[in-house]
């Protein structure tokens, strides 16, 4: 799992790592993605997302959606 902790404003998560902390999985990070509702820090190689960002996408699906439900 993981840890959603510490200074998230500097944090880097892999695909894997933010589905997790979301509580979403990889292809829903994916769709995020394209959608625009989050950005990859690098470009080349694999994708990083900051962990704010993800957080802040999440929240934004769940407000949408009006669910109260928080990733763990």
């Amino acid at each position: 799992m993981t840890a959603i902790y510490g200074d998230l404003a500097s944090t880097n998560w892999t695909t894997q790592e933010a589905a997790e902390a979301a509580g979403v999985s990889c292809d829903v990070i994916y769709q995020w993605k394209r959608r625009g509702k989050l950005k990859p820090i690098n470009r080349t190689g694999r994708p990083r997302y900051r962990a704010m960002d993800v957080l802040r996408a999440e929240a934004a699906t769940r407000t949408a959606a009006q669910r109260s439900h928080v990733a763990a």
